[in-house]
């Protein structure tokens, strides 16, 4: 079965009598080179474990499982299993767990299944929850690569860097745990059905060692207070995330220590300058 014929998916979807939920923003790709390319971008080799996040009726769960060890997706509709059953009998290397993502112990699941195998994410997101899996895939520590498709803009809004007018708190959040690149165009013609925007895939590979100094509560504090209101300077974001405990001469006299002009804003810094400056406020603050 060519799970990206668009008359395939019809005949599967319409047996089990499934809709597509907007609440669950289900798109179904329709164009199979995009998942093999998905799955020869995210580096799948025979000694790779995958976990695939939403694996919808399995497109890019049957590229991934042609090339990888072992997959174990987690998918939150309980009425694709039923599908998955029929669409990846054929792969005995595949695992569906049902489950919601964002409430998911993604490490117990990865030394459940995988024990201290190298293991990479995959992930075709549904708009409304990027910010948030992304997060939690980043944040949990046990992957080696993230590669997820997303909405475009949201995508640039990742890979953007300092002076960048996309760039944001989330940019350099994303900085601290991985290496962003889009490596995949997506139109929004190759979904059923079709949704207004574009795609990207992103491929997101963890630093092997720590980025920075401080720890990570440290620089996302500072990263806040860079970007809490784009309309005041750095000096007064810093001011208002550290209340009493630092005036604006002080944080100016911060920022012109390490080389800043003490009027510069956060979107113009960089995760380093970040780093450098939540090391010199914990020195300040003993």
């Amino acid at each position: 079965m060519n799970l990206c014929d668009i008359n395939q998916i019809k005949l599967l979807l319409a047996r089990h009598g499934f809709k597509f939920s907007k609440d669950l923003g289900q798109n179904f790709l329709c164009d199979d080179q995009i998942p093999a390319a998905i799955a020869e971008g995210a580096g799948i080799t025979p000694d790779t474990c995958v976990v695939e996040i939403g694996p919808g009726i399995g497109a890019l769960s049957a590229q991934l499982c042609k090339r990888a060890k072992q997959v174990v997706a987690v998918e939150l509709d309980r009425r694709l299993p039923a599908i998955l059953n029929e669409t990846m009998a054929a792969y005995d290397n595949f695992t569906l767990v049902e489950g919601d993502v964002l409430k998911t112990d993604l490490p117990a699941l990865c030394k459940e299944h995988f024990g201290d195998a190298l293991v990479i994410a995959c992930a075709n997101l549904p708009y409304y929850i990027t910010t948030p899996a992304i997060t939690a895939l980043l944040e949990c520590g046990c992957f080696d690569r993230v590669v997820v498709m997303v909405q475009k803009e949201a995508a640039q809004r990742i890979c953007a860097g300092p002076g960048d007018k996309d760039y944001s708190a989330f940019s350099a959040q994303v900085a601290y745990f991985a290496q962003p690149e889009m490596i995949l165009d997506v139109p929004h013609d190759l979904f059923i059905p079709a949704p207004k925007v574009d795609s990207v895939v992103l491929r997101l590979d963890a630093h092997k060692t720590p980025v920075t100094a401080a720890t990570r509560k440290e620089v996302f504090r500072v990263i806040r207070a860079a970007f809490a209101n784009r309309r005041k300077t750095f000096a007064n974001g810093l001011c208002m995330e550290y209340g009493k405990s630092l005036s604006k001469a002080q944080a100016e006299e911060l920022l012109t220590g390490l080389g800043f002009a003490p009027g510069v804003r956060g979107e113009a810094l960089s995760l380093a300058d970040f780093d450098a400056i939540a090391v010199k406020l914990k020195e300040m603050n003993g």
